[in-house]
């Protein structure tokens, strides 16, 4: 049994971590296990933003997916190297080196392990909710057929033939949170993700969300004291849920 939408339960901002490390497919996960009963076939797996595990935003919002009667499940797609916090403000951190250790073909094998051990398990649908870089392993599980319903928020690394891909060989139904300010996803490809898949051109399912005042990132960090900004958190996080209540 899923929650009603009527009882989604909020996302938080601050507080201590719920969940629990573990290997799944001898890969390293953050896991939420719901306290209410849940369905043991239906899992989400939370594909990170560059900061991955360590990044506390991240934690929470994995429990706060499992509060909502989801077994939610944030593997480590970095292998033990996300970025580190104090790379942004770093001028010699190497960052270029450190996006090209970390493309499709590193991360493509942590996915697949996970899912494997899942479905081993008896998982026999699976949701995906990824931020920024979590967009394009999330688009892979959905072409490859192994997750069933799609989330992706500011997405980065996405391509009109990555949009225009999904169209024509996925079958899950798919939910972009989007925002104003987004220089990996700006308006121009917004709107064209709407044209490819939007009116009712793919068939099961096409939905966009929008938060104005927000940037690339906001539904995971932000300044929680911009109303703008904790809307769109708040808000893109009850559309996800959402979408999984009505797809998974």
């Amino acid at each position: 049994m899923s929650l009603c939408k009527e009882c989604i339960s909020g996302v938080r901002h601050e507080g201590e971590p719920e969940g629990k490390l573990e290997k799944i497919g001898g890969i390293e996960c953050y896991v939420g296990t719901p306290t209410i009963d849940y369905p043991k076939d239906k899992v989400v797996l939370f594909l990170t933003d560059v900061f991955g595990l360590p990044l506390n935003n991240n934690k929470l919002l994995v429990d706060d997916f499992a509060r909502n009667g989801f077994r939610t499940i944030a593997p480590d797609i970095f292998n033990g190297d996300p970025l580190p916090d104090s790379a942004l403000n770093d001028p010699s951190f190497d960052r270029e080196r450190w996006m090209a250790a970390h493309g499709p073909d590193s991360w493509k094998p942590i996915v697949d392990a996970v899912v494997a051990a899942l479905k081993a398990e008896g998982v026999t649908r699976i949701g995906t909710t990824g931020y920024c870089y979590g967009a394009p392993p999330a688009f892979y599980l959905a072409l490859s057929g192994a997750s069933h319903v799609t989330v992706v928020s500011h997405p980065s690394r996405l391509q009109l033939e990555d949009l225009e891909k999904y169209r024509d060989q996925s079958k899950a139904p798919l939910l972009i949170n989007s925002c104003e300010i987004d220089r990996a996803f700006p308006s121009e490809m917004q709107q064209k993700a709407d044209e490819i898949l939007g009116g009712g051109k793919f068939a099961p399912g096409y939905k966009r969300t929008y938060w104005d005042g927000c940037t690339h990132g906001f539904a995971v960090r932000g300044d929680m004291s911009d109303p703008k900004v904790k809307a769109g958190k708040e808000g893109a996080f009850k559309a996800t849920v959402e979408f999984y209540i009505e797809h998974l």
